[in-house]
């Protein structure tokens, strides 16, 4: 997992949406809460942004250079589901920069 120490290489940005209390947003909640900390360990001046709103649907945001942005729905998806898709984003950005 060598990857979750670089996600600054290829990003400049990813942010969680996801309601605080709705059972769509149970499991993009609980991966939050599970790997933030590790995450930004690894990645300290890295902007992980945690944006909790009523109702909204989980999502996962990624910024790239020159201001690309990429976004995916996270309902429905397990943690280790989640985690690929933060994974395919990271690695997607040394695409974009090409």
């Amino acid at each position: 997992m060598a990857w979750r120490g670089q996600l600054s290489r290829n990003l400049k940005e990813i942010r969680f949406l996801y309601c605080q209390k709705s059972p769509a947003s149970a499991q993009t909640r609980e991966f939050v809460e599970k790997n933030y900390r590790d995450l930004k360990t690894l990645n300290p001046k890295f902007p992980i942004l945690i944006r909790e709103c009523s109702q909204v649907e989980p999502q996962l945001w990624a910024r790239y250079d020159r201001g690309v942005e990429r976004g995916v729905h996270l309902e429905g998806l397990t943690e280790a589901q989640i985690t690929n898709v933060l994974k395919e984003l990271a690695e997607a950005g040394a695409d974009i920069k090409a």
